[in-house]
């Protein structure tokens, strides 16, 4: 895989994976809910409360939604990348900034913009969901990153 797109499409696949792994593991372990739901409630951002009566077509739309949104955050991570070289230089560093700062505008303007109803305000899903972001949505954006520019030999990045 030496094209930097398979990288940085990679990265938002990681990325989903692991926010929809930790959204349906902790919903299902806190309150019983299956992981269709959840895919339903991300479907909820365009459909309202009418995605939860869709049956699987929503929750499908859901899915596809939610890793459109992960790969839309890895792309994003991948452009700005290529323009400030720290970015990709300090993937730690900044890929965790990067997940927090994705938790506030999707929690805090992405979705009351949409037609979803709030998310949950309970402090355990907030803490972990912001440690989720840093470490397992924004770290895996900047990782992939990196590699996509050391793919692209038209961006130079001194290694680490």
């Amino acid at each position: 895989m030496k094209r930097p797109w398979s990288y940085v499409l990679l990265g938002g696949l990681v990325a989903g994976t692991f926010d929809m792994t930790y959204a349906s593991t902790f919903w299902y372990l806190r309150r019983g809910v299956l992981p269709k739901r959840v895919f339903q409630s991300v479907a909820s951002g365009l459909l309202g409360d009418a995605s939860f009566t869709g049956g699987w077509p929503t929750a499908l739309l859901g899915l596809v939604l939610h890793f459109f949104i992960a790969t839309s955050m890895a792309v994003t991570y991948y452009l700005l990348a290529r323009r400030w070289s720290d970015l990709a230089r300090r993937p730690w560093t900044f890929g965790p900034l990067y997940g927090v700062f994705l938790y506030f505008i999707m929690n805090y303007i992405v979705v009351p913009l949409s037609a979803a109803s709030p998310g949950s305000r309970n402090l355990t899903w907030v803490l972990l969901s912001i440690a989720v972001h840093a470490f397992l949505i924004g770290t895996p954006c900047a990782l992939f990153a990196r590699l996509a520019i050391h793919a692209d030999t038209r961006v130079s990045v001194a290694p680490v």
